[in-house]
């Protein structure tokens, strides 16, 4: 008989070790907790088990029997997966303990009002004899349950390695993410401590591990004797400059850090730990959201006609995604790069599926002048937002006459078309690369923002927005950085002191918006970009959260035309404050549209000749204020001394 059971448990557990019990195995199981519930409420019956004896209870067994199966199956106790048991299978457990002992009572109760009675009494349990039947139940159902999993956990389940980690958060979210952890198939989570800044919770334990404070637990002392590897954060409204202070300090003990996502972010309601996500380089150059009031958004937007150029650039496609929030006629979408264009176009069709007469999808170059009047005279647009531009700085350098054509005279065709069509306000997005100019892009981008200021009519207002780099852009220093990453390193910077103003690319689209709704034509918008942040710590900390960390980083020089820090304002300008806080009116000269229109008809004259030099010299006279730097038109400057 031994061997027989042994045998038998051996095949159940080989054949579920890695799998789910099936339900007619928990129900069995659940059964014979009831048969030993029913053998212990008769011995509490009896006074003790010597006095225990079941003659006479047949009949009791089987009606309990009966109704208890009865409860199993409306209950479905026994569907559930053990292993990931919670407060839902509670739930279940007390259906089938509870209900069972309400109808014993209402049956009792019936029962006692007839004479002679229904049902003989000793066919029935008592009240005291169900509540102890069915409380026994219950607990031995409960403790079964907490047995298997702990079984399950320290036995069979699979796992890779062993992770000792911190949870900063005591709240309902540091406890999901420690039962979630627990639950995680592929690492065994040893929660060290939970760390929170409530005081009422310091020194208090939950679920067992102490609740301390960030600087008991983040020091290296602590770090070092736990054998701690990763610190994870369960705050999910927390602020921005908290979770980045939180992770800069965790970094610099070497830990990885994760962190719990949004309430609004769990799938379909429920929390997992494959949803812990990893800390981001985004996450730690991100500031406090911006809060906007939109109202004059839209009033400048709702039921116009707007037309966006570089529709498909990472500036421009986040324009039309607010674009299409505030209820416009029409938005209009132009880019000369056709894949991104149909990857842009799928996604808002989608989004947007029952607004699909308010999008057209536009193919053309702004620098075409017959293909952009024929948009133009298409469509008649009120607004004109215009981010198409080439950006990359080395790209230009080696390309000028590229970068006058599409920079300088598209931007003059877009606005020209706009006086002509009765636009009402053209908004451009320029950047901090035009102040002071020190490569071809940023001083193409300059004769752009001069030749807008000056075009400005009663009819058609011309406004300029002018910021740093956005995060995540296309060709940004952050994308390069992770494939770099992906192919093991190293990390390349130009120079170790270089430095950046970065911004959320959502957040710089609703400031332009915003800077557009207020521009009553001819002004420049700065926004506030916050710190600096230096390129080669952004790529120390991105090694840091990679957990890789043998990457090296290397120093490859400065590019023609980079600098070492970008402006927002140039030598002469000044600021004036709007009713925006993090929007600046800059105070800029102002050229004559007929002196601009012949020195712009000369560039023209000389780009046909091609000769990159001549370009580049008479941009120079134009800008006065552009110096290149290591670039082979440094030359150029040196004549001019």
């Amino acid at each position: 008989m031994n061997k027989w059971f042994k045998k038998i448990t051996f095949q159940l557990v080989k054949k579920y070790r890695h799998s789910t019990l099936p339900g007619w195995l928990i129900l069995a199981l659940d059964i014979v907790m009831f048969f030993a519930s029913f053998v212990l409420m008769e011995a509490f019956r009896a006074g003790g088990v010597a006095n225990l004896s079941l003659r006479g209870t047949a009949v009791q067994l089987i009606i309990s029997l009966m109704v208890t199966t009865l409860f199993f199956f409306v209950s479905g106790s026994y569907r559930g997966i053990i292993r990931h048991a919670g407060m839902n299978d509670i739930y279940k457990i007390l259906i089938v303990t509870l209900g069972p002992m309400f109808l014993y009572w209402i049956v009792n109760m019936v029962n006692n009002q007839f004479r002679p009675p229904i049902i003989a009494k000793q066919y029935l349990l008592s009240y005291r004899e169900s509540l102890t039947l069915y409380m026994i139940l219950g607990f031995l159902m409960i403790i079964s349950r907490l047995f298997m999993q702990r079984v399950y956990n320290d036995y069979f389940r699979r796992r890779r390695s062993t992770v000792n980690a911190v949870i900063y958060g005591a709240g309902a979210a540091g406890l999901m993410a420690y039962n979630a952890l627990h639950q995680d198939p592929t690492h065994e989570y040893h929660i060290e401590a939970f760390i929170d800044d409530d005081m009422s919770k310091v020194n208090q334990e939950l679920n067992g591990v102490s609740v301390m404070r960030a600087r008991t637990v983040l020091t290296p002392e602590f770090v070092k004797r736990k054998d701690i590897s990763q610190l994870i954060i369960a705050i999910p409204s927390i602020r921005m400059i908290h979770k980045q202070a939180i992770t800069n300090r965790a970094l610099d003990l070497g830990l990885t850090v994760k962190a719990v996502p949004h309430v609004s972010r769990w799938l379909n309601g429920t929390f997992s730990a494959n949803q812990i996500q990893d800390i981001r380089i985004e996450d730690l150059l991100e500031r406090e959201p911006i809060k906007m009031d939109n109202v004059n958004i839209v009033r400048e937007v709702v039921d116009k006609v707007v037309l966006v150029t570089g529709a498909a650039g990472s500036i421009g496609s986040e324009i039309c995604r607010q674009l299409m929030l505030y209820r416009p006629k029409k938005v209009v979408m132009l880019d000369q790069a056709e894949s991104p264009m149909y990857d842009l176009q799928f996604e808002l069709k989608n989004t947007y599926a029952d607004r699909l007469d308010q999008m057209e999808f536009v193919i053309a170059n702004v620098k075409d002048h017959a293909r952009m009047e024929e948009v133009f005279q298409l469509y008649r647009p009120n607004l004109v937002y215009h981010a198409a531009a080439y950006k990359h700085v080395p790209f230009m350098e080696e390309n000028p006459y590229e970068a006058v054509y599409v920079n300088v005279f598209g931007t003059r065709n877009v606005a020209d078309l706009s006086v002509k069509y009765g636009v009402q306000k053209f908004v451009m997005i320029s950047t901090d690369k035009a102040v002071n100019p020190t490569n071809v892009m940023g001083a193409t981008k300059r004769m752009a923002e001069i030749y807008i200021q000056s075009r400005s009519t009663e009819q058609t207002h011309f406004v300029t927005t002018r910021f740093g780099n956005v995060l995540g852009s296309n060709g940004s220093v952050i994308p390069l950085f992770k494939k770099q990453l992906a192919a093991g390193g190293p990390l390349t910077v130009t120079h170790r002191d270089i430095i950046r103003y970065f911004m959320t690319i959502p957040e710089a689209c609703n400031l332009v918006l915003e800077a557009g709704a207020m521009g009553e034509g001819g002004d420049i918008f700065v926004f506030d970009m916050g710190k600096p942040v230096r390129i080669y710590d952004m790529a120390r900390k991105m090694i840091q959260l990679s957990g890789m960390h043998n990457i090296e980083i290397k120093e490859i020089g400065l590019r023609p035309g980079e600098k070492l820090y970008e402006e927002l304002l140039a030598t002469k300008e000044n600021t004036i404050p709007t009713y925006h806080p993090k929007i600046m009116r800059a105070q800029v000269r102002r050229y004559p549209l007929d002196a601009i229109d012949r020195e712009y008809n000369t560039l023209w004259d000389i780009l046909e000749t091609m000769d990159d030099m001549k370009i580049v010299a008479k941009m120079k006279d134009i800008v006065p204020e552009f110096l290149s730097n290591n670039s082979v038109y440094c030359q150029l400057d040196k004549k001019q001394d």
